[in-house]
């Protein structure tokens, strides 16, 4: 496992810049986020699975999916959407109401409840990312700061995913 504090030992003049070997980093800073970001959520008031969240983050960022756009997103079966939503239901987070116009679609959207866990969990993370970043330096925080933007630029343009090979 590689390391961003550079402290292996076997450091030649300055950094390895490769794309891999700065992936293989970011891939060690990128998991040890995952693990804040986790703690975190589960510190909310409402503990959730990171499959009941991912699936509130979807209906919040659509407003209104119904059920089969929803397993789409999240790729996972129709039978443990379902499954899924009567959890978020019955915990008060989601809301299920027929279409008005498609008798046979229901709608699927957040409740206030839903709202409010969600804005406590991005909260939550917030604050933990914040101590992380506190105690970095000023002049690394404006470094990674550019480097993201770059990184989410670059993410942007390319047109194929993120595991494919971007078109030249």
């Amino acid at each position: 496992m590689t390391r961003l504090d550079d402290s292996g030992g076997d450091h030649v003049e300055g950094p390895d810049t490769r794309p891999d070997a700065v992936a293989l980093e970011i891939a060690d800073a990128v998991e040890s986020l995952a693990d804040l970001w986790s703690l975190a959520a589960q510190e909310a008031a409402l503990r959730l699975s990171p499959h009941q969240l991912r699936a509130l983050r979807a209906l919040d960022a659509t407003r209104e999916l119904n059920l089969t756009a929803l397993a789409e997103r999240l790729d996972i079966g129709l039978p443990t959407a379902s499954r899924l939503c009567d959890r978020l239901e019955a915990a008060g987070l989601l809301d299920r109401a027929l279409h008005p116009e498609k008798r046979r679609e229901v709608r699927l959207r957040l409740t206030v409840q839903g709202h409010r866990v969600l804005g406590d969990v991005a909260a939550r993370r917030a604050q933990a990312l914040a101590v992380a970043l506190a105690a970095m330096e000023p002049a690394e925080r404006a470094a990674l700061n550019r480097g993201m933007k770059a990184f989410l630029a670059a993410l942007s343009g390319m047109t194929s995913p993120p595991g494919g090979t971007p078109d030249a």
